[in-house]
């Protein structure tokens, strides 16, 4: 089995518990989904996207000299990112909110902690662990951006501008993900792979309790 689809398989409890999120769940369902959880889902998709970027550089810095090809994937990587937290900002004032009030504003706990353990990993760990976390955001967008995209219009009634970020990433992301199939299974060593296993299962999760996050607690200006 190539180590893709080993990652694919040793992940797949965590990526349920991440789809079982009710706010996905009732999303996909065409069931009540409220422009409140809809800025509050790209409120902290912006406090995660925003370090998208600074975490791969951070990658690409720590990558020994026998490991050039991936800080060649790495640099494709930071440049099909760069400015995406824009993106976000402004399908947020789309939908009716201040982009600088929640660029100046603080992510929800879930959002932090997530974000905290992408840092970790890159600096005390290794570093070719960050491919986990690429997973499961690109993976989910693969699956969910467009379809929900769709969903959440038809519901809220929203403009095409509201909708650039999950449109955007549902097919950008089937692009990536083809390339880091490719390039996952370039990786042979298996303290690497483990790692990026590990990882993968740990963001699941993380990922996951975002979106719980969202439905669980009130918005950050309703709890200030």
């Amino acid at each position: 089995m190539s180590f893709f689809n080993t990652l694919m398989a040793q992940t797949s409890n965590e990526r349920q518990y991440l789809l079982s999120a009710p706010l996905i769940q009732r999303c996909l369902a065409d069931q009540s989904f409220t422009l409140a959880e809809y800025q509050a889902f790209l409120t902290e998709a912006y406090h995660h996207v925003k370090h998208t970027v600074p975490l791969l550089m951070a990658v690409g810095s720590r990558l020994r000299s026998d490991q050039e090809y991936y800080r060649e994937a790495i640099a494709e990587y930071i440049e099909e990112e760069l400015g995406h937290q824009e993106w976000v900002l402004n399908d947020v004032a789309a939908c009716g909110v201040d982009k600088e009030s929640v660029r100046h504003g603080q992510p929800r706990l879930a959002t932090e902690l997530m974000v905290a353990y992408a840092y970790d990993t890159v600096l005390r760990k290794n570093p070719l662990a960050f491919f986990g976390m690429v997973l499961v955001l690109e993976g989910t967008s693969v699956n969910l951006a467009t379809q929900a995209a769709d969903i959440i219009q038809k519901q809220l009634g929203l403009p095409n501008k509201a909708f650039s970020y999950l449109r955007s990433h549902g097919s950008l992301d089937i692009e990536h993900l083809t390339f880091f199939e490719k390039l996952m299974d370039t990786i042979t060593d298996s303290a690497d792979q483990a790692a990026i296993i590990h990882a993968a299962k740990v963001f699941y999760q993380l990922y996951g309790n975002i979106f719980r996050s969202i439905e669980n607690a009130p918005s950050q200006q309703e709890a200030a």
